[in-house]
């Protein structure tokens, strides 16, 4: 689609699958070269825009088999941090917004989240469980150190004693230790933190704008050290790229405190395999195809399967080593048999109260 784009993981505007139709941008030649004043022409550089949303729900509910949580809540649309191969890319298709650069430049706050969330926890119906927050696109990526959607949510399930589970890349989420400290001490709360590579080059190639793996690590490290359970994602593996730094992944975020592991395979739906094979191409061109060779080995021969119990593993050869990796590297960790996040305390749940026009007297 086109060059790499300093502090982006698309370099085009891949349009969605619903698009009626498609323009294309062609240099005419007019343009190509220096300017009459003998200055290099230079394209501006993608800015980010943020449009203010009002939800109707917030809360949003899945029957996966294959996925640990059942409710979960997206502070925000799109993800600043412009991971090349985040699966959640094709959802911008639905707004008419291209999954490629517009995924990581046209963004949408939920200004009314909390409100509704309130709202949602106050229904007589209403069932606890815990809420995993900032799953599609994460709930601290760098907009949020304006827009504080996020904490604000925080806000409503710590005064609630409602249970929740975080996944991040970025280390602004030590700014809410104030409320997450205290939410741990009452079994409320598990925090993961996805670190991809330890390798800070790599790194900025494949998530941009997501905090650097060290930083990743030092925030691992301080939440742990004020109480609050961390554990870390090994996501996604990708062959012939990140593979092999699985075990020191894994013993780094041991030693920095975490009290749980997983991994989840390379997943390429939709529109993200083209945008894909594009990062692949621009950044690492010679080894493109056997990545791309051994991804359709573990896919059933196609660049992405969906089936429950497959999609985040895959199979075959390469999938089983993987999955043999990964158990050995936990055992020689020392990381616990159960998974901490699991025993999140639901009994606690206190629903919020209406709002009364008369406020409140006592």
């Amino acid at each position: 689609m086109g060059d790499a784009i300093k502090g982006r993981g698309s370099t085009g505007y891949l349009p969605g699958r619903y698009e009626v139709s498609v323009s294309e941008r062609i240099d005419d030649g007019w343009h190509h070269g220096r300017a009459e004043n003998d200055e290099e022409i230079v394209e501006p550089l993608p800015r980010t825009q943020v449009r203010e949303e009002r939800a109707r729900t917030i809360i949003s509910r899945n029957q996966s088999p294959d996925i640990g949580f059942s409710q979960s809540i997206n502070p925000y649309r799109g993800c600043e941090h412009g991971c090349s191969y985040c699966f959640a890319r094709p959802s911008h298709a639905y707004l008419n917004l291209s999954p490629g650069l517009d995924f990581e430049t046209k963004l949408s706050a939920k200004t009314n989240a909390a409100e509704q969330l309130r709202l949602e926890l106050s229904k007589p119906g209403y069932r606890v469980s815990p809420i995993a927050l900032g799953i599609n696109t994460d709930a601290y990526q760098p907009i949020e150190r304006k827009w504080r959607i996020t904490r604000q949510l925080l806000e409503v399930l710590a005064e609630t004693k409602h249970p929740v589970s975080l996944l991040t890349k970025n280390a602004l989420i030590e700014r809410d230790l104030d409320l997450l400290a205290p939410m741990a001490r009452e079994n409320l709360v598990h925090v993961a933190f996805s670190v991809t590579s330890l390798d800070n080059r790599l790194a900025a190639k494949l998530e941009p704008r997501a905090s650097a793996p060290h930083r990743r690590i030092k925030a691992m490290r301080t939440l742990h050290e004020h109480g609050v359970p961390v554990g870390v994602m090994f996501a996604p593996v990708i062959p012939w790229v990140n593979d092999r730094e699985l075990e020191a992944v894994l013993q780094a975020a041991r030693e920095a405190g975490a009290g749980s592991a997983g991994y989840v395979l390379l997943r390429l739906p939709w529109e993200v395999a083209p945008l894909f094979r594009d990062w692949l191409q621009t950044h690492l061109p010679d080894r493109a195809e056997h990545v791309m060779s051994t991804i359709k080995q573990m896919r059933g021969g196609r660049d992405y399967d969906s089936t429950f119990g497959k999609r985040m593993s895959g199979e075959g050869a390469y999938a089983e080593l993987l999955a043999h990796r990964f158990a050995l590297a936990r055992k020689r960790y020392g990381y616990p048999a159960r998974d901490r996040w699991a025993g999140l305390d639901c009994g606690r749940f206190v629903p919020p109260r209406k709002p009364s026009p008369q406020a409140e007297l006592f």
